[in-house]
């Protein structure tokens, strides 16, 4: 699945960059108070290879929205306390409110990815979190929810320049832990495990989204592209005419 990613997308044109970026940040913005007025909450889910922009990708998604309407959860390995109970429960107490945006950098999909490959979940039990990542969406999105799911694909060559470059940078040297480069050393094993994820749990309630990250200007436009034409398409379904909520 992975392998036939075109990963050459890109914009090359500055100008042209931030022309579709502003654009598609202001119809969010529309949107963010369509979904406020008609209770309707957003979910959505980021994951990807380390380095492969994430981050870069929510601040822009996040950048020029109403700040009361959006919550961002950095999701770490789980705490002693979170370990005593079900795996989806510290998520199910971060859901946003209805009408607001909830956004994940990375997420319960860590079951059937870093928790599989590090043998933290037996098999039995990463196999067994397909269906119940599933059965949680579909509740979900069966609540007046909207769920899009993000993975940011980069080439491993991509994320060694990336690396090297935050190792040489004081202002982003922060970023970079021996933990990715542990984990760029099982790189085939968690493609494995993505690849299988997302055969799994695209769903059409609450689909994959594969964003070609090798350049960053082209994976923050197209994520911002599919989440307004996802969110309309949800008005659609709904009957709710949101023209009004865009300034002419």
């Amino acid at each position: 699945m992975l392998d036939s990613v075109d990963l050459t997308k890109k914009i090359d044109d500055k100008k042209e960059y931030e022309k579709r970026l502003k654009k598609q940040q202001l119809i969010l913005l529309g949107l963010q108070r369509a979904l406020m007025d008609e209770k309707i909450g957003c979910i959505l889910v980021f994951e990807g290879w380390d380095a492969a922009g994430k981050g870069g990708a929510i601040k822009r998604t996040t950048q020029n929205i109403d700040p009361r309407g959006f919550e961002v959860h950095s999701t770490a390995a789980p705490t002693l306390e979170q370990k005593q109970y079900h795996y989806l429960q510290r998520f199910w107490n971060r859901m946003p409110k209805y009408g607001k945006l909830g956004i994940f950098d990375r997420s319960w999909y860590g079951r059937v990815l870093v928790e599989r490959v590090e043998g933290f979940a037996d098999e039995s039990e990463w196999r067994r979190a397909y269906g119940e990542i599933n059965d949680f969406e579909r509740i979900l999105t069966g609540e007046n929810f909207i769920v899009l799911k993000f993975w940011f694909h980069i080439s491993k060559e991509e994320q060694l320049n990336r690396f090297n470059d935050r190792q040489n940078d004081p202002m982003k040297s922060w970023k970079l832990t021996e933990e990715d480069w542990r984990n760029r050393e099982k790189w085939d094993l968690y493609k494995e495990a993505v690849d299988e994820m997302i055969q799994e749990t695209d769903k059409e309630n609450a689909p994959w989204h594969i964003i070609e990250g090798e350049d960053k200007r082209h994976a923050r436009v197209k994520t911002l592209e599919i989440i307004n034409r996802t969110i309309l398409t949800e008005m659609e379904k709904r009957n709710i005419d949101v023209k009004h909520y865009f300034k002419k």
